[in-house]
């Protein structure tokens, strides 16, 4: 099947055949289609065949059935058409807390042929410019309350032609402009491998990567991790905390509902207490949170009655799960936690074990349709028992966008993750370590060297190395270690100075939670920081 891109950015800068990963599609329902577009199968699909009158989507004094999404998502993308002038493989940016509207442009831009990327909603306008000048943006749909960072990053990004904001009663809103339009539109025939999605992580530079997903892809990750492992039922209510920017958000809260015709609640407010009162508000059945937000919420109701009776399932990643959160999560609420690894470069879950066949301290097997190994220095299988390199194939593998990191991540046609696992006797993948200098926090993924980059702006600062260190809640923590200039004083109002200035300089969840002052800082005759001392320390 041709691509139905007119604008070919995205298959122009994919990585050289020789370095992609080799793809198997070994489950029956893995045999897709040449052409292909995923809104066709998530969206309309349910409306075509009579259940345009299910519920799909929930938020706080809103419910959309599938015909309403349908119909919302229809009169976005021909406001992209006709009036912003979207064409096939244009990239948008979309930029909203968790809400309904996010899920509605998200569809349209997919039904037009567009590529949604999406972005985090704590980024500040500097990340915001580098995510826009690698994918070449050119369109943008924003909620008005995260107007002032998109504002100022469109005023330094030329490429950027086309920005409308939503959650907007002005007559420039993107609801008026929706309320010109009619509520059908002919979905873009595209090709099973046309990029629909963009998914950027930082990786350990701080320079965003950009992960490019096709048509196929989608429908490959709800084809796999859900129906073996989740087994979510129609009836069920998914909720959760991670941003539909994450592929774990985007999956877990709106892919895989939708796949099965289930319904899902975006909420915007999603600190445990929230999130909680959230599940019991909408009697949601499935959740998705990181390991942090489980032991929050379970520490906060020991020793009282349990509840959240209407959950039945509980999903974990982002972070590794610590035995003792699975634990005590079951100790309070009875329920066992499934856990899971998954990446961006993969767009969910590879490996993973269902409640029954969960065990402490193992993340789990490998999921039906893909193939996990442990790997030595060499790209050699190691046996049972010994540390090494996770590498995975599947139906689903890492393209990033012209970025050299690709030779990186793939190589001999397996996807090397960065994680550090154990298989043992009984073919379960343990957890040991990221293989990086990636710092992973309560499920955000943090790269040191861009923390580092934010702190030697300051003025009082003269060099500091930035780590991830164990701790008990969050899994890690951001630790900066800083040489202060000769006129600044290494005191906590200094220190408590320097947090907040990295706060204001990039995403606020990015700030360094502990700093020690230090003299000098260990390095390499040719002046290379050694991170791996400041983490023995």
């Amino acid at each position: 099947m041709p691509s139905a891109h007119v604008d070919t950015f995205a298959r122009d800068h994919l990585p050289p055949p020789e370095a992609l990963p080799e793809l198997r599609f070994d489950l029956p329902t893995l045999q897709f289609p040449e052409q292909l577009n995923c809104a066709t199968e998530l969206l309309d699909r349910h409306v075509a065949e009579g259940r345009g009158d299910r519920l799909c989507i929930q938020a706080p004094g809103l419910r959309w059935s599938y015909a309403e999404l349908q119909a919302q998502a229809n009169r976005i993308a021909n406001v992209l058409v006709s009036e912003m002038g979207l064409v096939p493989g244009n990239r948008v940016l979309l930029r909203a807390p968790n809400n309904p509207m996010l899920a509605a442009c998200w569809f349209a831009v997919v039904k037009a042929g567009g590529i949604a990327v999406g972005s985090m909603p704590l980024l500040r306008a500097k990340e915001l410019k580098q995510i826009i000048d690698k994918a070449q943006i050119s369109h943008a749909l924003c909620d008005l309350r995260l107007a002032d960072e998109m504002k100022l990053a469109a005023a330094d990004c030329p490429m950027l032609l086309q920005l409308c904001f939503f959650n907007d009663a002005g007559a420039n809103g993107l609801e008026a402009a929706m309320a010109r339009q009619p509520d059908t539109f002919a979905n873009v025939a595209t090709a099973a491998d046309d990029t629909c999605l963009m998914a950027f992580t930082s990786g350990t530079t701080g320079q965003p990567k950009g992960t490019m997903h096709f048509h196929r892809d989608v429908m490959a990750a709800c084809a796999c991790w859900p129906p073996h492992v989740l087994r979510p039922r129609p009836d069920d209510i998914f909720i959760g905390s991670p941003p539909l920017a994450f592929t774990f958000g985007l999956g877990g809260l709106l892919l895989f509902p939708m796949s099965i015709g289930a319904s899902t609640v975006l909420v915007e407010k999603v600190s445990p207490p929230d999130l909680m009162g959230a599940v019991q508000a909408f009697g949601a059945t499935v959740m998705f949170t990181a390991p942090t937000s489980y032991r929050a919420i379970a520490m906060s109701l020991q020793g009282q009655p349990w509840p959240a009776k209407s959950l039945r399932k509980c999903v974990s990643a982002g972070e590794a799960l610590p035995a003792a959160t699975r634990k005590l999560w079951r100790e309070t609420s009875g329920l066992e936690i499934i856990d899971g690894i998954g990446s961006t470069e993969l767009l969910h879950i590879f490996i993973s074990a269902d409640e029954q066949d969960a065990r402490p301290g193992a993340t789990g097997k490998a999921v039906p349709g893909y193939t996990a190994c442990v790997m030595d220095a060499e790209g050699r299988p190691l046996p049972p028992g010994q540390v090494g390199a996770l590498a995975i194939k599947g139906p689903t593998g890492c393209k990033y966008l012209a970025d050299a990191r690709q030779v990186q991540y793939v190589r001999d046609g397996w996807n090397y993750t960065g994680d550090a696992y154990l298989l043992d006797e009984d073919g379960y993948y343990h957890y040991q370590s990221r293989t990086d200098d990636m710092i992973i926090s309560a499920g955000y993924n943090i790269a040191g060297p861009e923390v580092e980059d934010a702190l030697l702006r300051h003025p009082d600062v003269a060099e500091c190395g930035v780590v991830g260190v164990p701790d008990e809640e969050r899994g890690q923590i951001v630790k900066a270690f800083v040489v202060l200039k000769p006129t600044a004083q290494p005191t906590p109002a200094t220190a408590a100075a320097l947090q907040d200035y990295v706060k204001q300089a990039i995403a606020p969840y990015k700030y360094p939670r502990a700093i020690e002052f230090r003299d000098k800082l260990p390095r390499t005759e040719t002046g290379k920081l050694q991170r791996f001392r400041l983490r023995e320390a």
